[in-house]
Order: structure tokens, then C-alpha cells, then sequence
């Protein structure tokens, strides 16, 4: 059942459209305001109808905050301007009161429809100990991910992730795995690159009593326990060459020949594979094969760092940390505005991995109930860099220090934001503006909100 808040401080007009709503089946929630709908949490609906006109702050305001929640707006003006105008700030779509019933169910179900098929339930997953988890994050990249999950777990085809180390590459094949008609067999997972090459063979094909010294018994290889089931390579990009031939063959033939044998054995396996390195580039210096590349990129699956989720490192440290007071008994221990700023902020190269150790080391270091930035031990004795560094500025505004007013007054910190925004919006996207400020679009709409900046009004297309 989808969730609808409905902002409007017309009590009348609130009360009819929650009626109506929940006549149709949606669970519906109330506010009166800007105020009241964002201490709601609007990003736990599935969709926000809002009127234009409101005490305060305007509906509009909503877009930022509920994103990537669509929002709805309702305006009583019905004219052209201030519907363009709300569409252009970001609006999915907008109703003219008086309403129609019938036309406003019918764009209430047309916005769900279309979110429904764009957002996905992070997949559950039971880890190699039996527990179950529930992969973590919101963004849109994520989101991405959630989706191709879906498709592509039932279709039975290869997969190949990308993404860099500790994002979560064995967890996305996990879920696949759990959601495909192979759940019932056996998932072998393999690092490739912690097997030392002499031994990658035997252990991924087999090997005959005799085949080499040493090899006293026959034993069966690693894609031949997974048949029926789900063979993952992670870092597949430090496979031998002679490894990834004998690999081709099986996803061309579904055969393997373990080492000294002459028999040729029929394997029915689903291969996903993983890497943090760029496959095609690997096969232009010969150090991967480009047929096997094409058939490992039947479907692939690009996963985020980190440091690109800006909505969901906080997310994810809270889970984490949770974890790590359960393991080391230190119940009711939480982060600090300054430890939750520094997570925020900080870049995170290891990817999730890296949050996970440093939360590790604060739960064990922490004195009191509160862990602090010295506890998380990230970047000792240096200063805490921005997540996303600031780009080049263009040279008219690069020197920061020199900026001044029109009377010649240097600016502070907060009249050069306010100056710098209101200066570039027209040409920049709220994206452009907060990469060259270095700050996160989150932190930006923050600053508008409190310095009282509009966001920026696109100008109309000229007529042909």
C-alpha cells in the first residue's frame, strides 16, 4: 500500500483529499506546512502532494527535500506560470484546484506507477554465517543497482559487477544468486587473486591421482561443485590467461577437463564475476582475453563507491555500528556530531569496508558513551579533506581569498557562497554549483535554505 503526505493548510481541501485517498486503498498522512511535512521525513513516502501556496516556505521548497520522493503540487491559481515554474524546480507533475477527482486519482496512480518502476527494494541476502541482512541505501545509484538485481537474477545469465574494492561486489552476487531459480543449489564463491596462479587450475577444474607432484588423490574442482548452482569469481581480472581459456570453455561449451585427465565433464553453471579493474583496457595490452570479456558482459552491474552516496554513508555507519556494539558488548555507544560530520565528510577510498574497520576501532577506543573523530582514527594527523574535492574554478572567480564586493570590502566566507550562487545558477546545475564550491548538493540546499537564496528560475526556451 503506497504512502501519500499530503501538505496543505487549508483543512477543508486536507481533509476531502485524505478521504478520497484512502477510499482508494493509499495510506495517507497529514501536514499543515512546510515545517510540519519536513518533521515527517518526507523521504518515507512514495509520493508528496503539496499546495503551492503555504505559510512560510512555498510547496516547492518540498522538491529538494523529499527527493528523490516526487512531489505533486497543487495550485488553486491554475495559471500557466506558476505550474511551468514548479515543474521547472522539479516537480513530477501538478493539479489545479478545484480538482477533479477522477483526473487527480488518475495522476496519483500514473506518478506511483512510474516511481514503482524506477525504485526497488534493497534485496535480502543471508550472508555465509546463515544470517540474514538487507543490502543498505536510498541514492539513486543504488537504486540502479536494486533494479538490475531484479531483472537479471531470474534470466540466468552471466554477470560481470564493477566497482571498486569494498563496495559490496560478493553482496550483489549473493543477492542474485537468492533470487534466482538456482537458490535451491550451491553458491562457491572464489577470490581469484588470493589462489597463487600455480594452484588456480587445480582448484578452479580439478585434477587427476598423478596429474603433478604432490597430487596424491584426484579431486574435483570448483566449477564442477558448483554445478547447479552459482560459480562467483571475484577480481576475475587476476586470472591467468591459461586459467581464462580453460574458463571460455566453459561458458561456450559447459564442459571442463580437469588437470591429466582426457575426459571431458558436462557442468551446468551460472557464472557471475567481479572486478575492481577495467577488463577492456586489460585486453588491449593482452592481459585479459577479449572473447572471454564479451561473454563475462552479458549483463553488467556498476556499483558506486562510497564516496558517491552522499544520502546513505550515515545510513549505512548506523548499521554498522550497531553491528560492532552487538560483537563487543558495548551497548547504547553512539557517534558524535564532530565523528558523524568527519564520516560525512570524509572520502573513503576503502569504500564500505573502510567505514566498517574504522567503526570497528571506535566502538574499542571509545571512552563514555559517545565515539569521537580521534576513536575513528581516519587520516591521523592530518586535516579532514571535503568528499568531493572542489573542481578548478574558472579563472575569473579561482582567487577565493580575493573576492570583493562592488565598494572593494573583502566578502566573508557566507557573502561569497551568496555571491558565487546567485552569480552562476543561471549557467550551472545545482550539481555544477556544488562541485565547484566542494560541498555535497545536500550541504548546498542547506545553505540556500538558510541564507533565504531561491533556487535558480531556468530561463524559457526561445521560440524557433
Amino acid at each position: 500500500m503506497s504512502r501519500i503526505l499530503i501538505v496543505e493548510d487549508e483543512a477543508i481541501i486536507r481533509t476531502a483529499l485524505r478521504r478520497l485517498l484512502e477510499r482508494h486503498d493509499y495510506r495517507v498522512s497529514e501536514a499543515g506546512s512546510v515545517d510540519e511535512a519536513l518533521a515527517l521525513e518526507p523521504r518515507h513516502f512514495d509520493l508528496v502532494i503539496s499546495d503551492l501556496r503555504l505559510p512560510g516556505e512555498p510547496g516547492t521548497t518540498l522538491i529538494a527535500s523529499a527527493a528523490p520522493v516526487p512531489v505533486l503540487i497543487m495550485t488553486s491559481y491554475a495559471s500557466m506560470r506558476s505550474a511551468v515554474e514548479a515543474l521547472k524546480e522539479g516537480a513530477v507533475d501538478y493539479v489545479a484546484k478545484p480538482f477533479d477527482h477522477d483526473e487527480l486519482l488518475e495522476t496519483v496512480s500514473r506518478v506511483l506507477h512510474q516511481q514503482s518502476s524506477h525504485r526497488s527494494p534493497p534485496p535480502d541476502i543471508t550472508d555465509a554465517g546463515g544470517s540474514r541482512q538487507q543490502m543498505i541505501g536510498e541514492c539513486q545509484a543504488m537504486q540502479a543497482v536494486y533494479t538490475r538485481i531484479r531483472k537479471t537474477a531470474p534470466a540466468d545469465v552471466t554477470v560481470l559487477i564493477q566497482g571498486e574494492s569494498g563496495t559490496g561486489k560478493e553482496l550483489v552476487a549473493r543477492a542474485i544468486h537468492q533470487q534466482s531459480k538456482r537458490v535451491s543449489a550451491a553458491l562457491i564463491c572464489v577470490n581469484c587473486a588470493a589462489i597463487p596462479e600455480t594452484l588456480i587450475e587445480s582448484e578452479l577444474f580439478g585434477h587427476e591421482k598423478g596429474a603433478f607432484t604432490g597430487a596424491s588423490a584426484a579431486r574435483t574442482g570448483l566449477v564442477e561443485a558448483a554445478d547447479g548452482g552459482t560459480l562467483f569469481l571475484d577480481e576475475i581480472g587476476e586470472l591467468p590467461l591459461d586459467a581464462q581459456a580453460r574458463l571460455l570453455r566453459v561458458l561456450q561449451e559447459g564442459e571442463i577437463r580437469r588437470i591429466g585427465s582426457v575426459e571431458t565433464r558436462h557442468v551446468d553453471v551460472r557464472l557471475i564475476a567481479a572486478t575492481h579493474r577495467d577488463l577492456r583496457a586489460l585486453s588491449k595490452t593482452g592481459e585479459f582475453r577479449l572473447d572471454l570479456y564479451y561473454r563475462l558482459n552479458v549483463m553488467q552491474i556498476d556499483l558506486p563507491p562510497l564516496r558517491d552516496r552522499d544520502d546513505d554513508v550515515l545510513t549505512i555507519a548506523d548499521v554498522l555500528l550497531e553491528k560492532a556494539c552487538r560483537r563487543h558488548e558495548r551497548g547504547g555507544l553512539r557517534l558524535s556530531r564532530a565523528a558523524r560530520r568527519e564520516i560525512s565528510d570524509y572520502p573513503w577510498p576503502g569504500n564500505v569496508r573502510e567505514l566498517e574497520n574504522a567503526l570497528e576501532r571506535g566502538v574499542i577506543l571509545a571512552e563514555g558513551h559517545l565515539i569521537h573523530p580521534d576513536d575513528l582514527g581516519l587520516k591521523p594527523g592530518l586535516p579532514a579533506s571535503p568528499r568531493h574535492p572542489p573542481e578548478p574554478m574558472p579563472r575569473a572567480i579561482e582567487p577565493v581569498e580575493s573576492e570583493q564586493d562592488e565598494n572593494g570590502d573583502d566578502l566573508s566566507l557566507e557573502d561569497y557562497f551568496q555571491h558565487f550562487v546567485l552569480e552562476h545558477q543561471d549557467q550551472m546545475s545545482e550539481t555544477e554549483l556544488a562541485q565547484k564550491l566542494g560541498i555535497s548538493r545536500k550541504c548546498l540546499w542547506e545553505r540556500r535554505q538558510r541564507l533565504g537564496i531561491p533556487r535558480k528560475k531556468q530561463a524559457r526556451r526561445s521560440s524557433a
